[in-house]
């Protein structure tokens, strides 16, 4: 949840990274007497620290920092102990033992010690995500724990009842609902981090509104936080496994035009990452001194897409009772669908290998397979991922039948307002892209698309969530790893588009969602999710778009020495990064993936045998 579909996200998101300001002489060696220094811009602000309530991407990807969880994941994606030594699942997985390290430290924002982490901190972590009244974003991935439901809905008042105790100071035990097997990619995300409940109770309210209202656990402590100005991250002293930090400082300087300034800041020298913007990458590419500055970027599994809107709350001058009888008919919802080229909007992010990045479904390619069958190829959802959706005939003989069926009914042409996030100049782009194109198929007499530029900062909660819109570019991270996590976003009680409220949907892909979560036998549940997605994209409530990770970025940091994963938050961190002489060319870059590959299909065979 990571997720949420961050109107700013991955896509979009800048690539950091940078040096100290004096930390290289004129030959450019480094200076290994004074701190190394990472430095960026952003324009999208953080409203909390309080990782506990928080699923926006920018918010959690701070907290990362900050505090650790049970388990992490090496630069292969293999799962390694974090503050858990070890784990033992019971024979169907569905009891969970967890031994903490001894002597981590909980320290406040000046460094000093205050208190031990102990088992009893994740269940007081626990307890705060599943107090309903918190209004955390993540609870519904906690409820993953027996009685976790019951709980937040007030069906149970005793915490004591629900599926997680302290045995001891270091011994931390999980009971699930059922067999979860897939548990530990789970713990990856913030709903399941310790809290000091002393301090959070003492701070109440204030928790994670200040740096001091805040404890720290993690590789960094916030030196310094002022919203809308500056914040930085500096090493924790005390940290655990402080020698796999070798990043001093992360710097973030706010910059309301951060993404179209960074390229020009990059060559000056004032930070040493930014991501390369579709208008001015063909320019970088043909300049002797820039072209060798530049590389792709590293695809993840964000997956994006439209999401059509059954509940909608714009403006009445752009009529969202009309858009609601239209968007009701399924010949018109089908006529967008296939009236979407989704290569020329890609065009706008990765102009020379666009179709590298367009996909068919929700889920991506290669998240998880059935016995060496991708996901993507079980059936029903095998036709929909080996066909192109864009097919302008089909869109116009569905414009026709949705004319036919809507004549009397809806007024043409429907106005469809389409927002975008103004900190990201290539949505604002592409957004022009998706309008001129979808008009010059179906017509202006039958659709007229109106643009909408909402805000570089809470977008989410200003545009998304609150319904402004008809059709909206999205997405959705994994939260760990089984097909279940890609159907949040559309299942009763979300915040996205609402196709509950479908007039002939009748519940019925609630009603596939659930049945595919009540098979433990990994084969069946996966055809039961695949039949669950191909109704979804079949009725065209969501139209797929794109995997996220797209562009072109100058940075001095190597992507393949993060910590990997699809899922949770470990992506995020900076620990185990370092800062390269001078930022990978592109055709480095495609040699260190290919090498990165490699090692990494050994990496995961191995871990399979243990």
């Amino acid at each position: 949840m990571k997720k949420y579909l961050l109107a700013l996200t991955c896509m979009f998101a800048l690539v950091l990274a940078a040096c100290g300001d004096d930390s290289s002489g004129s030959d450019g060696a480094k200076d290994s007497s004074k701190p190394v220094e990472y430095r960026t811009v952003y324009s999208g602000e953080i409203k909390t620290l309080n990782y506990l309530k928080t699923s926006e991407t920018n918010e959690f990807a701070v907290a990362a920092n900050l505090v650790d969880g049970l388990i992490e994941y090496d630069e292969y994606g293999v799962v390694k102990p974090g503050l858990a030594e070890s784990w033992e699942p019971n024979a169907d997985a569905t009891v969970w033992t967890f031994k903490l390290r001894e002597g981590v430290k909980w320290v406040d924002h000046e460094g000093k010690e205050v208190a031990d982490v102990v088992a009893q901190d994740f269940v007081d972590g626990l307890n705060y995500v599943l107090d309903a009244k918190n209004e955390s974003s993540t609870a519904w991935i906690a409820t993953v724990v027996k009685n976790g439901d019951a709980f937040y809905n007030g069906e149970i008042t005793d915490f004591t009842q629900v599926g997680v105790k302290a045995i001891d100071e270091t011994t931390l035990e999980y009971t699930l609902e059922g067999s979860t097997p897939y548990f530990l990619s789970m713990l990856n995300y913030v709903c399941f981090f310790p809290v000091n409940g002393a301090f959070l109770a003492e701070k109440g309210e204030s928790f994670g509104t200040t740096r001091e209202n805040f404890l720290y656990n993690g590789a960094y402590i916030l030196d310094k936080f002022e919203p809308q100005n500056e914040r930085v991250l500096v090493k924790n002293s005390k940290y655990w496994d402080k020698d796999a930090v070798k990043i001093d400082r992360i710097r973030y300087k706010y910059n309301k035009e951060a993404a179209s300034v960074a390229p020009e800041m990059f060559l000056r020298g004032e930070i040493d990452g930014a991501t390369i913007p579709t208008s001015i990458l063909d320019q970088w590419l043909k300049d002797e001194e820039k072209k060798d500055l530049v590389r792709q970027n590293t695809n993840n599994f964000y997956t994006y897409f439209y999401a059509l809107n059954f509940n909608p709350q714009f403006d009445a001058e752009y009529a969202p009772e009309n858009w609601k009888v239209a968007v009701n008919n399924k010949d018109f919802r089908k006529s967008l669908y296939h009236a979407l080229d989704r290569v020329s909007a890609m065009l706008t992010v990765e102009p020379y290998n666009p179709q590298d990045l367009i996909s068919n479904t929700i889920t991506p390619k290669n998240f998880v397979d059935v016995e060496g069958v991708d996901y993507t190829l079980l059936e029903p959802l095998k036709a929909i991922t080996e066909n192109e959706s864009f097919n302008a005939d089909l869109a116009l003989q569905h414009k026709e039948a949705a004319v036919a069926a809507l004549t009397g009914k809806a007024t043409f042409p429907v106005k469809v307002v389409l927002p975008y996030n103004s900190g990201s100049p290539e949505w604002a782009n592409r957004s022009q892209v998706v309008e001129q194109q979808l008009e010059k198929l179906l017509g202006v007499d039958y659709i007229d698309v109106e643009l909408y530029a909402g805000p570089a900062t809470g977008f989410l909660g200003e545009v998304r969530r609150p319904g402004k819109f008809s059709m909206i570019e999205a997405n959705w991270g994994p939260d760990f790893a089984d097909p279940s996590t890609y159907t949040d976003p559309f299942t009763e009680g979300g915040t996205y588009n609402k196709p509950e409220l479908a007039e002939g949907y009748n519940g019925e892909y609630q009603k596939l969602v659930d049945a595919a979560k009540a098979e433990v036998e990994p084969a069946k549940r996966y055809e039961l999710f695949a039949q669950a997605e191909a109704f979804l994209i079949e009725e065209a409530f969501v139209i797929p778009y794109a995997v996220g990770g797209a562009g072109y970025v100058a940075s001095k940091l190597n992507p393949f020495e993060s910590q990997y994963s699809p899922f949770g938050v470990t992506s995020e961190k900076f620990k185990g990064q370092s800062l390269l002489e001078k930022p990978m060319s592109n055709e480095e870059y495609k040699s260190a993936k290919e090498a990165w590959e490699k090692e990494r299909a050994e990496a995961l065979a191995n871990a399979s045998k243990e």
